[in-house]
């Protein structure tokens, strides 16, 4: 037990209504009671080995629960006396703040080098310390019904998971835990009143405030600066047991073992999460991510559906495409011949060469293109709206409903405060807090706003890379497959356009990998070194960094193949030059649709494919290592905190990547998705598999997280919302400038002279003439031809017109349609999306009143409470006493009509 004096003037201190969190570590330094002494004398005592259980997450005594451990190593370098002084010091205040320790000497671990602290916390520390985090614990077991079945429920019987799986525990009525009342909680064992991550999120709080020593006038203090100097090699909670099988009495059920029986199998696809045993083992932070990522897949099955319905229509109505035909027709295509596509090594040739790209073209490139884009937008709009609803009954159901991010996100850096020399008088607490002045931030500030730029900078430089690669090697590529008589048959497949477009998107992804690689780690390096104030500061910070970079990272070349590429090529005879040098691409006579298509899918297959592979083997093959290293395996291992100490750390920015990589999907699936429907698909066939990759590693390959609480996704909402907006403005200019479906469209209307069969003649139509004798010497094949024009993708008059190679009218009859059709598009769906906003709730009916009948009834338990507390205590005379109870009686009116 935790000395009782250091106990006592926390008490005595909270009752004087000091809000400094770090006030327990500043006491004077208490004698050592009579059972902390026994112990420190039998951790000095070796013990047998074949007496422990090699799951035990119990002491030496078998009785008090190990609550976290921190591992080191001794060290024979010059600074091993500073770091024994410093892990002493530490070691003294954990104790000081009641926490009680335990360590296991080196000779007792399997490698023979590592010691082991064992921590656990007492009732007193546990109590003292869910006051201050403001804890919520039951006081009454709940009487509201859980939400009715829907209808057809039992349809969805093989997804579903056993209720005792589903809601391993019953519902609750909670208030603040306070030690003052401690009769008004459901108190039935006080070593199992507070659940695990509780125990650990309150440890880890303690550990995260401890002070170690004092350097250069600055106190030292804090878990993180001792890991980051080595001094401490690892600190983390203990999982429950081995996941592989259940725990045996005495020890308590195996939360772990049951997640990998109903969560972590690969088998169980198909099934819910066990959502609410995630957040009773892991914490509420890393439980909203699972609910999250869960929803977001179950609402891409509706896109999925949709998406695969427009692919299908585009391959049913491939055959029957008017374009393809005449592109295809050796009468009508066989007899086009196209302009060089790069200078003197390109040769003249005929359309019908892109025949089957033009078919594949059509799979995207069809009528449902229009509708699907402006699904899309309407499905961004209700999955948000939808997820809001989510999170607000999420709130209500895990108790985070007057959750104030204070308690934990805007509480003070432990790196902040170590960092400020200077006072400030908070003008809310009216206490010192510690201060960063402005002209110490702003050179960092500044050198973080250039890294950025920089590097943003530097993908963009990379894609022009990529550009020219893909300009220099189609010339060999078209000269290659010209000369080579092998490539006859591969030629209709394979054409320079789609083998450029192949491997520069390939050289493409290699590069973005590897800039995302060596950006990851310069900019958490920086975002420390601004040294925010607060948790909620440095991940805000970090992930304003990491997006921006990653959206322009990820996103850069498909913008330029959507809106740039083939968009500013001039015309034979005037085209444009990159640097003076490679003559600008050209898109294909089909258009650039099916090129951002093949972009789109390189990139975000691969992304997805590189992720799961990366976040699956990465960690097995580390684990595997240490395992090899120590010569044993887990199952062999002798200790339980052994075992976690050999499994990989998730880290603190674990849950941020995850976040990131979703919301980076998420980019794909929206911004892009007029060029290839099947993006959704894709999508949810990787959550599937990532819900239970992350589980998984999570539970049999990651040290258990330290638990932390959330009421929301945070600043990533924010992102998605943004995002939503800017996809709709991208899919009405994909639809319009990129996609081949306007221009069909005014043919269509306005130029079509054939009226059984209105688009024959489109192709004819959309390709200008050029005369052979107006190309520049230095252009143009040397070899004589039998023919004196050939066409190019444009809109211009012909060589015998007085505007000779001028645009035409239809050049901008088809623009004026392109800019209406996208400000229509735009007004229709920000129309309906403002209308789905306004028309359903954030917060559902039912959860409102959930909502106010729990507070009332909240407000009644702690009447009665306190009511048979005064009518207990005080002995007043009747008279006093129908005074006080008029007085409480009016009290929970007052609230009811509040309420």
């Amino acid at each position: 037990m935790g000395d009782p004096d250091v106990l006592e003037m926390v008490q005595q201190e909270e009752r004087r209504g000091s809000r400094d969190t770090d006030y327990v570590f500043e006491m004077s330094e208490p004698s050592l009671g009579s059972r902390e002494t026994s112990l420190l004398i039998s951790e000095e005592r070796s013990f047998k080995k074949h007496k422990q259980s090699k799951d035990s997450i119990f002491f030496r005594d078998g009785i008090r629960q190990i609550d976290f451990v921190l591992s080191y190593v001794d060290d024979v370098k010059k600074d091993a006396d500073l770091k024994a002084e410093r892990r002493k010091e530490f070691e003294y205040n954990l104790r000081k703040t009641g926490l009680e320790l335990e360590i296991e000497d080196k000779m007792n671990s399997e490698d023979g080098r590592t010691y082991f602290v064992k921590i656990h916390a007492p009732w007193e520390v546990l109590a003292t310390y869910a006051e201050v985090l403001g804890i919520k614990m039951p006081i009454k077991e709940s009487d509201i019904p859980r939400p009715e079945k829907i209808p057809f429920s039992y349809m969805l019987g093989p997804l579903k998971l056993p209720r005792n799986v589903k809601h391993p525990h019953p519902e609750y009525f909670t208030a603040q835990f306070t030690r003052h009342r401690q009769e008004l909680f459901l108190i039935d064992d006080k070593s199992s009143f507070f659940p695990s991550s509780s125990r650990n999120r309150i440890v880890y709080y303690i550990l995260s405030r401890c002070p170690f020593g004092v350097e250069e006038g600055k106190k030292k203090f804090g878990i993180e600066r001792l890991l980051t100097s080595h001094i401490y090699s690892s600190a983390y909670p203990l999982h429950d047991g081995q996941y592989w099988k259940p725990s045996e009495p005495p020890h308590p059920v195996n939360e772990r073992y049951m997640l990998c029986q109903n969560w972590a199998r690969f088998s169980y696809f198909y099934k819910e999460q066990p959502l609410d045993l995630i957040r009773n083992y892991y914490g509420e932070k890393i439980g909203i991510y699972f609910v999250f990522l869960g929803f977001y897949t179950e609402m891409l099955l509706f896109a999925a559906v949709v998406g695969l319905a427009c692919f299908i229509y585009g391959l049913l109505s491939m055959h029957g495409s008017s374009r393809s035909a005449e592109i295809c027709d050796p009468e009508t295509g066989g007899q086009m011949i196209m302009c060089p596509l790069c200078d003197l090594v390109c040769d003249f040739w005929r359309l019908n060469s892109t025949c089957l790209a033009s078919k594949v073209s059509h799979l995207f490139d069809n009528e449902s293109t229009v509708f699907f884009a402006i699904f899309m937008g309407i499905w961004v709009t209700l999955f948000l709206e939808f997820w809001k609803q989510r999170q607000a009954r999420l709130e209500y159901e895990w108790d985070l409903v007057d959750f104030e991010e204070e308690q934990q996100q805007l509480q003070l850096r432990p790196e902040f405060e170590a960092m400020c020399k200077h006072r400030k008088m908070n003008p809310v607490t009216k206490e010192l807090e510690p201060h960063m002045p402005l002209y110490r931030r702003v050179p960092w500030y500044f050198l973080s706003g250039a890294t950025v730029t920089l590097w943003m900078a530097l993908v963009i430089a990379s894609m022009v890379a990529v550009i020219v690669y893909r300009l220099s090697v189609f010339a060999t590529f078209a000269s290659f497959m010209e000369s080579e008589a092998s490539l006859k048959h591969v030629k209709s497949v394979l054409t320079p356009q789609i083998t450029t477009s192949l491997t520069g998107s390939c050289l493409n992804f290699i590069v973005i990998l590897i800039l995302n690689f060596f950006y990851e780690k310069i900019s958490a390096w920086i975002t420390k070194m601004e040294i925010p104030r607060t948790y909620q500061e440095y991940e805000s910070s970090l992930t304003l960094k990491m997006f921006l970079f990653q959206f322009v990272n990820f996103y850069s070349s498909c913008f330029y193949v959507a809106f740039f590429k083939g968009k500013f090529v001039g015309y034979p005879g005037e085209y444009t030059y990159l640097f003076n040098v490679w003559r600008s691409e050209e898109c294909d006579p089909g258009g650039c649709l099916i090129e951002l298509t093949t972009q789109l899918t390189i990139i975000m297959t691969g992304k997805q494919i590189f992720g799961n592979i990366k976040e699956a083997i990465y960690p097995f093959i580390l684990n595997w290592w240490r395992r090899r290293k120590a010569r044993t395996n887990s199952e062999k291992l002798y200790s339980r905190w052994e075992q976690d100490h050999d499994l990989e750390s998730f880290g603190s920015l674990g849950l941020f990547y995850e976040y990131l990589e979703t919301v980076i999907q998420f980019g794909f699936v929206t911004l892009f998705v007029a060029s290839f429907p099947l993006a959704p698909l894709l999508a949810l066939l990787n959550n599937t598999i990532e819900i239970r990759v992350d589980a998984w590693k999570l539970t049999t390959q990651y040290r258990r997280p330290v638990a932390a609480k959330a009421h929301s996704i945070g600043v990533w909402q924010d992102i998605l919302y943004g995002m939503a907006v800017l996809s709709v403005a991208s899919n009405a200019f994909i639809v319009a400038f990129t996609s081949d479906i306007i221009p069909r469209l005014v043919y269509y209307y306005a130029y079509s002279t054939n009226t059984s069969e209105p688009l024959k003649g489109y192709v004819n139509n959309s390709l200008s003439v050029f005369l052979i004798a107006d190309f520049p010497n230095y252009t143009v094949p040397s070899e004589r031809r039998d023919f004196t024009t050939c066409r190019y993708r444009d809109y211009r008059y012909p060589p015998d017109h007085d505007q000779k190679y001028a645009h035409n009218m239809q050049y901008w009859h088809v623009l004026a349609a392109k800019m209406t059709f996208i400000i229509v598009m735009e007004h229709i769906v920000f129309l309906v999306k403002f209308l789905l906003a306004w028309m359903i709730p954030d917060v559902p009916k039912d959860v409102v009143e959930r909502i106010k009948r729990e507070k009332l009834m909240t407000v009644k338990i702690l009447h009665d409470f306190e009511l048979n507390k005064l009518k207990e205590n005080l002995q007043m005379d009747s008279n006093e006493f129908a005074k006080e109870v008029m007085i409480q009686e009016n009290k929970v009116q007052l609230a009811k009509s509040t309420i």
